[in-house]
């Protein structure tokens, strides 16, 4: 059993925000889940099913970002999975939009929710970060990642996603070196433009 966690926020708010990339990323998954079934369980929206043969649980815990660790303890005591079983999907905001690094452990960095995680489980399971970088000059953080994907941006969002759930199955199917090649053979790269036409929509 692979635990594959989705991070975001709930609530209308939050949909279509940088932060909430992980959630978009997981709507493009679901496509690939055979037989899926969802429920609400372990604080999350929690589908299972198969992707290429191999039994999973999708989450998309709605504890906002700040306890995401809570729904992930949660499902991996339940189904005692171990944590390199488990992947973690979220936004990175030092890294360029259209960019993926599939990484087996590490710290949690900046991000709130991989800190909560990394604080409940321990750093020492895999993780996919999917850029939404790099803030325009004069936006502060938290209003950049919580702020709406630019024109531009959205036109490259779909393939992006797709490719982030793409990278998923690889890891699936193939282990993590086939996923690590898979997400750095990205190039999903918005055009040179200046920092007006970054800026994300409120």
């Amino acid at each position: 059993m692979h635990l594959i966690v989705l991070l975001g926020n709930p609530g209308r708010e939050y949909t279509n925000t940088r932060h909430n990339i992980g959630f978009l990323t997981g709507e493009s998954l679901i496509t690939q889940v055979h037989n899926a079934q969802q429920k609400e369980k372990f604080h999350s929206i929690c589908i299972s099913g198969h992707i290429k043969q191999h039994p999973v649980i999708l989450i998309f815990p709605q504890t906002y970002m700040n306890l995401s660790g809570k729904a992930v303890t949660a499902a991996m005591t339940f189904h005692k999975i171990p944590p390199e079983n488990i992947l973690v999907l979220y936004d990175d905001l030092d890294i360029p939009f259209g960019t993926l690094r599939f990484r087996e452990k590490g710290s949690a960095g900046t991000h709130n929710g991989m800190r909560s995680i990394v604080g409940d489980i321990g750093p020492n399971f895999p993780r996919l970060r999917i850029g939404i970088g790099p803030k325009p000059e004069g936006y502060d953080t938290s209003g950049f990642v919580l702020g709406r994907f630019s024109e531009l941006e959205k036109e490259h969002l779909p393939k992006l996603c797709t490719t982030a759930a793409e990278t998923v199955s690889k890891w699936l199917s193939e282990g993590k070196d086939a996923a690590t090649r898979h997400a750095a053979s990205v190039t999903i790269i918005t055009p040179t433009t200046d920092s007006k036409s970054r800026q994300p929509q409120q």
